[in-house]
C-alpha cells in the first residue's frame, strides 16, 4: 500500500462559535482536499474531528498514514498515550470524550503516525488546511455538533 499523508486543521470562530476542519489528502502524486462547517463548536473539537474523519475516509485497512497537525491537544495525547489513559477512566473529566471514543474505533485499523507541525507558519498543507477550515466555518450550510451542543453547559465539553 502506497504511504499517505494526511494535513489536517481545525478552526472556531469565537471558540466556542461556528468551526470547521480541513483536511488535505497526499498519496501517489494524488491530493483531495475536504472540509466542513459546524454552526457551534470549539477548535479543539474541530482539530480531532479532522483526523478522526480523515481515517474515517481511508477504504479498506492498514494503511501507512502520516498524519501531520498542528494541535498539540491532539497530537501529545496520541503519541504521548494519554488517550489511552483517559479511556481507562472512562474519559472521567477530559474534555471531547465523543469524539475521542470514535477515534479510537478507527485508529487501530491503520498504522498511523503522527507529526506537530507549527501552525500559521510555513508549511503549505497545514496553511492550506487552515484556510479550508476557516472558509467551512463560514460557509453555509453548517452541520451540528450535536455532542457539543448538549453538552455544552457540563463541563467535560
Amino acid at each position: 500500500m502506497a504511504n499517505i499523508s494526511i494535513y489536517t486543521d481545525g478552526a472556531a470562530q469565537g471558540n466556542p462559535g461556528p468551526g470547521g476542519y480541513g483536511i488535505v489528502f497526499i498519496s501517489g502524486g494524488h491530493r483531495k482536499e475536504f472540509s466542513q462547517g459546524y454552526r457551534y463548536t470549539t477548535n479543539n473539537r474541530m482539530e480531532l474531528l479532522s483526523v478522526i474523519v480523515a481515517l474515517e475516509m481511508l477504504k479498506g485497512e492498514g494503511h501507512h498514514v502520516t498524519i501531520y497537525s498542528d494541535s498539540k491537544y491532539v497530537v501529545e495525547a496520541i503519541e504521548k498515550k494519554w488517550v489511552f489513559e483517559w479511556q481507562k477512566k472512562n474519559f472521567k473529566n477530559k474534555k471531547n470524550p465523543d469524539l475521542w471514543e470514535r477515534f479510537l474505533q478507527i485508529y487501530p485499523k491503520h498504522h498511523v503516525r503522527f507529526v506537530w507541525v507549527k501552525g500559521h507558519a510555513s508549511n503549505k498543507e497545514n496553511n492550506r488546511c487552515d484556510e479550508l477550515a476557516v472558509l467551512a466555518a463560514k460557509t453555509p450550510p453548517l452541520l451540528i455538533d450535536e455532542w457539543y451542543e448538549r453538552h455544552k453547559e457540563n463541563k467535560n465539553s
